[in-house]
């Protein structure tokens, strides 16, 4: 690793980690249930789970699947569902079981959800009611033998749990009838594995853990092969980069990302684990009333988040009200951090907003801000220990000057061995020696990182690049601009010219003033040349815009202009 790096490093973090301190993700949950086993663990519509409970649930889980299902080591299982204490159970009686996890987007149309479990191989899933109606058009076409069925109240008492399978069913009418024969209940399962021997299988850090789908921003999703050492390496990267800001068994950390995206489930599900903390499940963080309310009532330490719900957060009067004494370290990934978010973040909480960079296939993450920087920087700071980086031009030659962009590469424990059953399309990202091609470009400035955009979004306007980010950091400081996006459409003149799209906040926010507050402080080929209002923006699952959604829209606009 540069020297150079470690001089920036916070005091106490470490440059090398020991991506095999643990035999396997399921010694280090073993590890983790024994220091802190009556602590709370998770917490979910005022249900908590201690670590005890979670070591006895998810064995009794683990002992189904090994003697109730017959479920070999290495096959696969898909679990579908939000945020909900159901999750940790049965991603780490999976896990002790020796399988393979599938993680699903509960969203998914039914053909995104055939391709995966088609692809993936899965036989079993564990899926909530209120997406069965999904699997039921497309379980058939799969390799899908067992499903396991739960409802949102399932794992909150008896009382509370009633009430809100009432609720979910009956009042809001969110479970769309199903047929899945031969299904069983989580509840059933759960309580037939109590009763059945739980025999611990040989796990290697070399095994596979998850099978991770990609976004498929490109093409259909694909599988990152990620190991136990892969995960548990990037644990240890995340616990060892920010621990001198935390406080081993003491933390609260918010949860509104979902489990399933690698985000959450390395950051926020292992290593706060790994820490002895209490994750706060939310289990619908697009309920921003009610995610307040949760902040409310337990004060929590840590936020991980993204930008779009950092900037929703912001934007709602109660949340402004809160005490944000007890918080302590705030992270934001999956989509770059605004500058004028962070900047209103940081005068509200007085704490700062540390900007993260990381990818499905790092598992994820590869950078981050040390947690001791006065403000924001705009960047992605630091490789996270064992991690090495280049920047790579176009011609393929490495770029070290200051200032100077070229692709992000990436090589360290924590990068994936591979796409499933893609040997094509690994090729393609991951070099002989080990180099993960990201597809980001990026450029050190004043001794960090900082990402300027991808490869793929990058707009040529007569010979210049033009990246979103910049163009959607500008737009963002005006004071009316609630949400913005920026993509390239085709031009006659320029080859490329830039459009945006906004979301406004209540006011009379025009397309003169708005291009007004560009040009005072964007060069004039950065300066948007169309502008469109919007009440809102396509979102991914996790809230991160998806400017690819409105570049088809655009062009597919142009096209039919164009047969006209």
């Amino acid at each position: 690793m540069d020297k150079i790096w470690l001089q920036r490093y916070p005091a106490g973090v470490p440059a090398e980690i020991n991506p095999d301190a643990h035999p396997s993700l399921v010694g280090l949950f073993e590890e983790t249930v024994r220091r802190y086993q009556d602590q709370p663990a998770f917490i979910n519509m005022g249900e908590v789970l201690t670590y005890r409970g979670l070591e006895e649930q998810s064995r009794a889980f683990a002992a189904y699947l090994q003697q109730g299902l017959k479920l070999r080591k290495g096959e696969r299982i898909a679990l579908m569902m939000p945020n909900l204490l159901q999750y940790p159970i049965a991603l780490f009686g999976a896990l002790r079981a020796g399988l393979v996890v599938v993680n699903v987007n509960p969203l998914y149309t039914p053909r995104e959800l055939e391709h995966q479990l088609k692809d993936s191989g899965a036989t079993a899933i564990v899926i909530v009611s209120n997406f069965a109606n999904t699997l039921e058009k497309v379980v058939y076409n799969t390799d899908v033998k067992h499903v396991i069925l739960t409802r949102m109240g399932d794992q909150l008492g008896l009382a509370r749990g009633t009430l809100v399978n009432f609720v979910v069913k009956y009042i809001k009418k969110l479970i769309p009838k199903y047929d899945l024969p031969g299904a069983i209940s989580l509840r059933r399962a759960l309580a037939q594995g109590r009763r059945m021997q739980y025999v611990k299988p040989r796990i290697h850090n070399d095994d596979l853990a998850f099978l991770q789908y990609t976004g498929g921003t490109t093409g259909l999703p694909k599988g990152a092969m990620l190991t136990h050492r892969n995960v548990q390496a990037n644990v240890e990267q995340s616990v060892t980069f920010y621990l001198p800001a935390l406080r081993d068994g003491q933390e609260l950390v918010v949860t509104a990302l979902p489990l399933y995206h690698i985000f959450a489930l390395t950051v926020n599900c292992l290593a706060f684990m790994r820490l002895g903390a209490a994750n706060l499940l939310i289990t619908n963080p697009r309920d921003i009333p009610g995610l307040v309310k949760e902040l409310r009532k337990y004060r929590p330490s840590c936020i991980t988040g993204v930008n779009t719900l950092f900037n929703a957060l912001l934007n709602n009067e109660d949340f402004r009200e809160l005490d944000f004494s007890e918080l302590r370290l705030v992270v934001g990934g999956g989509m770059s951090v605004q500058h004028a978010v962070a900047e209103r973040w940081e005068s509200l909480t007085k704490t700062r907003l540390i900007e993260g960079y990381g990818l499905t296939e790092c598992s994820p993450l590869v950078c981050s801000n040390p947690y001791d920087l006065l403000k924001h920087t705009g960047g992605i700071g630091l490789p996270v220990a064992s991690t090495e980086v280049r920047l790579v031009d176009d011609a393929g030659e490495e770029v070290t000057g200051e200032e100077q962009a070229g692709e992000l590469q990436v090589r360290g424990p924590q990068v994936m061995q591979g796409y499933w059953q893609r040997p094509e399309a690994t090729s393609e990202v991951l070099t002989a020696d080990g180099w993960l091609k990201t597809g980001d470009i990026v450029m050190w400035q004043a001794g960090m990182l900082r990402i300027v955009d991808r490869k793929k979004d990058m707009i040529l306007v007569s010979g210049f690049n033009v990246y979103p980010n910049e163009i959607e950091d500008v737009v963002a400081m005006h004071p009316q601009v609630l949400e913005v996006a920026a993509i390239g459409i085709p031009s006659d003149l320029t080859g490329e010219q830039v459009k945006i799209f906004v979301v406004r906040k209540e006011g009379t926010l025009n397309e003169a003033a708005l291009r007004a507050h560009c040009r005072k402080h964007l060069t004039a080929y950065k300066v948007p040349k169309l502008i469109e209002f919007r009440t809102e923006l396509p979102k991914s699952n996790v809230g991160k815009i998806l400017r690819r959604v409105l570049r088809d829209e655009a062009l597919q606009h142009i096209q039919a202009e164009s047969a006209e």
